[in-house]
């Protein structure tokens, strides 16, 4: 609806224009004070601006009314345009908040290291990630997802030490020294088993076999890891592989060189990155010639530039804030712009149970898994709360919350209302298709605005996705089906004078928290 506003407002306006919503609807459904802005450049008092433009406004067969007040111009869309959209809107639901922009992203999430179960944290950004996808995708984004592996460096290494002193010492019975870093949880004495059984008891009696069980054991966390996305509907377009990134080390490093982007010190190799904002330069290669961390990213930014994608998108966790600019001032010395790679940063969650901090798990050895959670309040309520707030604010919730059936369980309170609809039809005796061209122009005030509210959805959609802040998407559905509940409890509707408008009305709303869940990765219920 706001894009068809702006087109009819440009007929008229040869400017950038903002369009509002006033606070008190009956003001209108849209308002914009381009007339002050018009005022600058025409020299003219802005309440004489906006008293023309509304003059000429109130023409347009879109608008009901146009008004000017105090220099804004408010507009209240016809009733007619209403029934036409929602009309439109429920014969062709799949194309309902559609756009077309064809940009191209590069959205890489998760990337956990694939040394362990996800746990509670890891599962945040897992669902942002994917949620954004769903709604960039369906607005006409072209967005590819990426799991970078980290399967590079001492972490795997330590991996596999830990699954081997296991092996020894829980499957073989054999006495071990257990070094003082090492991977703890019932999952590591789990792999051991199986890799004693898989790979034989042999390399379980010399360390030099320690790297082999190390990418087997590597190898079965990604196939545990993916089964803990699956679970929760998450998936990928590509991995890419960490490891094989450092072949191309020594091609990066000289393009670097060229770029009079590093230099030695100490033995070591720096990142000029303070030129570009960092607060220190890095270390790219160590004394021993070894390439550090930061190295790998850089080859791996490097590597996705390539692909020439027009915008690039990283969900990391808050502890990676600090690599941020190091990881920009790379792709600026390669001559790329770093404004085209965004990071939004997933803060960690805290999770209760009853009140009380929820108990970490055995076999996680020291944290909260997903697939635990994801066991006792089900994926929709997982998705769902982890898209309450802005990804980069701090979440904490009671899983038993989740679990309850009123409406303090904001999924059970918006499926209800889902449901509902469903029910009305199904008292009245009639099918949502068949009522989908009664006409809806002779709706009450209060109806009207129900109509409008279920009708704003698509520029919801574009929003949440354009401002990075899909709260804006769970606010709206728990907002609408509110807005439904207290409409079902003060008006009859099956069985009254206007009972086919009323559950055409009632299916513009179902269709809206229909979508609007489906962009959320959940499927709407139409039993409770």
């Amino acid at each position: 609806m706001k894009h068809r506003v702006y087109e009819v407002l440009q007929k008229h306006i040869d400017q950038t224009i903002v369009l509002e919503k006033p606070k008190d609807r009956s003001f209108g459904h849209y308002a914009t004070p381009i007339a002050f802005s018009m005022a600058k450049v025409l020299r003219k008092n802005p309440i004489l601006i906006a008293e023309e433009l509304a003059g000429k406004l109130a023409e347009e067969e879109m608008f009901e009314r146009v008004e000017a007040i105090k220099g804004y111009v408010n507009i209240k869309l016809s009733r007619r345009f209403l029934d036409d959209y929602a009309t439109w809107a429920l014969k062709n639901e799949e194309s309902f908040g559609k756009d077309e922009n064809r940009m191209s992203i590069l959205l890489e999430f998760v990337s956990a290291n694939p040394t362990g179960p996800l746990h509670i944290g890891h599962a945040r950004g897992a669902v942002w990630g994917d949620v954004l996808a769903r709604i960039g995708s369906h607005i006409g984004y072209r967005i590819e997802r990426e799991y970078y592996v980290n399967d590079a460096g001492n972490q795997i290494y330590l991996l596999g030490l830990s699954v081997y002193l296991a092996g020894r010492e829980a499957v073989l019975g054999l006495d071990v020294e257990w070094p003082e870093e090492y991977y703890r949880g019932e999952y590591i004495v789990d792999l051991a088993r199986r890799a004693v059984e898989m790979l034989g008891r042999e390399k379980f009696m010399d360390e030099s076999f320690i790297p082999e069980i190390s990418e087997w054991a590597k190898d079965r966390m990604l196939e545990l890891i993916n089964q803990n996305l699956s679970e929760v509907g998450i998936d990928f377009d590509h991995y890419v592989s960490e490891k094989s990134l450092y072949d191309r080390w020594d091609e990066i490093f000289t393009k670097l060189a060229e770029a009079g982007a590093v230099y030695e010190k100490d033995g070591k190799w720096w990142l000029k990155s303070t030129l570009h904002g960092d607060e220190k330069d890095r270390v790219v290669v160590r004394e021993d010639g070894r390439p550090t961390y930061l190295a790998g990213d850089i080859v791996y930014h490097y590597q996705k530039f390539e692909r020439g994608y027009d915008h690039y998108i990283n969900i990391w966790g808050a502890d990676h804030h600090g690599y941020i600019a190091r990881v920009k001032a790379a792709i600026a010395f390669f001559g790329h712009d770093p404004q085209k790679l965004e990071i939004i940063l997933s803060q960690m969650v805290s999770l209760l149970k009853g009140g009380e901090p929820y108990k970490m798990s055995k076999r996680a050895g020291n944290f909260i898994l997903m697939q635990d959670i994801v066991k006792e309040i089900g994926p929709d309520a997982l998705r769902f709360v982890f898209l309450t707030k802005k990804s980069d604010t701090h979440l904490e919730f009671d899983v038993e919350d989740l679990k309850k059936e009123d409406n303090s369980n904001p999924i059970y309170y918006i499926n209800y209302a889902h449901a509902r609809v469903f029910s009305l039809y199904e008292k009245a005796g009639k099918k949502p298709h068949e009522l989908f061209d009664v006409s809806l122009r002779e709706l009450d005030e209060e109806s009207s605005d129900l109509l409008f509210a279920a009708l704003l959805l698509p520029e919801v959609l574009e929003d949440a996705f354009k401002s990075r802040q899909l709260q804006k998407v769970t606010d709206y559905l728990k907002y609408l089906a509110g807005m439904y509940h207290k409409f079902y409890y003060d008006h009859r509707i099956v069985g009254t004078q206007h009972e086919d408008a009323l559950l055409k009305l009632s299916s513009m709303v179902a269709l809206s928290l229909r979508v609007g869940l489906k962009m959320l990765g959940i499927k709407a219920l139409t039993k409770m």
